[in-house]
């Protein structure tokens, strides 16, 4: 009966002689296509990987077996140490810095009329190379304020509040009155009212001199005041002066204060006028004079950026200057596909605008938020290009980063050995976070 019903059944599709996929196209054909790929993508990345692998198991030489001593030199070298703290800490705040400064871009931009433009410019940085970028940030992090940017900035707002003494090298000369103390420079002898004091000083350049100097002049005595004068006592050229006195081509210290002292306490003080000279109260009778340790405070030269303790900070500025266009412009297309009704609606129930961002835009963007984070990660653990240039050689040791290690020690040092070590360490590193990547895109797409 079962033969029967199976010989008038009627006939089942004939098997197929190849899968093909909803495209249509054959599965040989597929992976003709892409085996050229595939070839390239094991001669370049697979084959590579492997070798690093097996090389970071032998000595420098390569002929000689190490087992884990190359792995257990991460952990003891203090230049792979130092490298791999730094990593951290570009790990923890380049993505994180420039995510929220992305984020903050990407949303304030979308409230003005030149958002576009503001976009523009902030992305802009991406154009540009990391070796380009390390020079131009070399230059800006420059020690001198004439030539570092970051540094005439500093330097102009300090001095704004606390202005550089225009006499940082003056000091008395030859037979001068004056004595040097805590700084500055004090009389030798007690001064009586009514007799002018003379004050001279040599060592400031002529270019260096207050905009208000005027041509010294001789104090003249006043009853019950002290008066005096102190000057630049050096005549230029082959002029004959008179030291100790002011001549006609010698220039007052504009601006120079004195202090009148009495057992340690000062009694009165003043400033000098555009020629020099000065006058003091009675009270200054029988003190001594000083020219305090302010008057000679040398010129604020702005912040050591590129020093051993903020080389590092320093750089991931330099590289939050490049990234936070990146991190703008995919949260900007990640906010544009916001159901606006829902900003509406929070702002309906009486959400403030902080409310509506912290509660509602925040989580509506975590996805984007998150795609941007782990692209960051994975480039801030290979970055290298940054730090060798920024980085000068005093100070190159303290902003090491693993990548810039590897270099060293396979190229600077001759350990090939320890530099695979680095690298499948650094695999090691990447390889967590793509993971995480891969998972998150997987739940996305499910959804």
């Amino acid at each position: 009966m079962a033969s029967a019903a199976a010989a008038g059944a009627p006939p089942g599709p004939a098997a197929p002689r190849s899968r093909k996929s909803v495209t249509g196209t054959r599965r040989t054909v597929a992976v003709l296509f892409l085996l050229p790929a595939l070839v390239l993508l094991g001669a370049l990345v697979v084959y590579p990987i492997g070798y690093s692998l097996v090389r970071s198991f032998y000595n420098a030489s390569g002929d000689g077996f190490a087992g884990f001593d190359n792995y257990e030199a991460l952990f003891t070298d203090d230049g792979i140490r130092t490298a791999l703290k730094n990593n951290v800490l570009w790990v923890v705040f380049a993505p994180t810095v420039s995510t929220a400064l992305g984020l903050v871009f990407a949303v304030l931009t979308e409230r003005v009329r030149w958002g576009t433009a503001f976009k523009l410019v902030v992305f802009m940085p991406m154009a540009i190379s990391m070796l380009a970028a390390g020079i131009i940030f070399r230059l800006v992090y420059d020690q001198d304020p004439d030539k570092g940017v970051a540094n005439a900035v500093w330097v102009g707002v300090h001095d704004t509040f606390a202005q550089s003494s225009a006499f940082p090298k003056a000091h008395p000369g030859r037979e001068s009155p004056l004595v040097a103390q805590g700084g500055g420079f004090v009389t030798r002898a007690a001064v009586r009212a009514g007799q002018p004091v003379a004050l001279p000083l040599v060592g400031v350049a002529p270019d260096q001199l207050p905009d208000d100097a005027k041509k010294a002049a001789a104090a003249r005595p006043e009853p019950g005041k002290v008066t005096g004068t102190t000057w630049q006592d050096f005549t230029r050229g082959k002029g004959v002066g008179k030291l100790g006195a002011p001549d006609p081509s010698e220039v007052g210290y504009a601006g120079m204060r004195i202090e009148a002292v009495k057992d340690g306490k000062v009694v009165a003080s003043t400033k000098a006028s555009g020629d020099g000279t000065f006058a003091l109260p009675a009270a200054a009778d029988g003190a001594l004079l000083r020219l305090p340790a302010s008057n000679f405070r040398e010129p604020y030269n702005g912040v050591d950026w590129l020093g051993p303790s903020l080389v590092t900070p320093a750089i991931i500025g330099s590289y939050v200057w490049m990234w936070a266009g990146f991190a703008m412009v995919l949260i900007a297309a990640g906010l544009a596909g916001v159901p606006r009704e829902l900003l509406e609606a929070a702002r309906v129930d009486g959400a403030t605008e902080w409310q509506v961002f912290r509660k509602v835009t925040v989580p509506l963007l975590a996805p984007v938020l998150a795609v941007v984070v782990v692209t960051l990660m994975i480039n801030v653990l290979k970055v290298f290009d940054l730090v060798f240039i920024i980085a000068p050689g005093s100070s190159q040791d303290d902003a090491n980063v693993l990548a810039l290690e590897l270099y060293r020690k396979g190229f600077a040092e001759g350990r090939p050995g320890i530099a695979s070590a680095i690298s499948v360490f650094l695999l090691l590193l990447v390889i967590p976070v793509m993971l995480f990547n891969i998972r998150r895109l997987r739940r996305e797409v499910r959804r």
